[in-house]
């Protein structure tokens, strides 16, 4: 149901987050270069969190 749907995109997009986050805390600078895969990975799970109805 919708609901369900909701709320699993809710916590998974912000544990994706949490876990990108973390990542480019351990690359240090290099995480924000465009030369490392980090780079795309926070930008990509930066937009999950409002492609397909925000989570505010």
């Amino acid at each position: 149901d919708a609901a369900t749907a909701s709320m699993s995109k809710m916590l998974l997009s912000d544990l994706e987050n949490e876990v990108v986050d973390e990542c480019l805390q351990l690359h240090g600078g290099y995480g924000y270069m465009d030369e490392y895969p980090i780079s795309r990975m926070y930008a990509d799970a930066r937009v999950q969190r409002i492609y397909g109805g925000t989570n505010e």
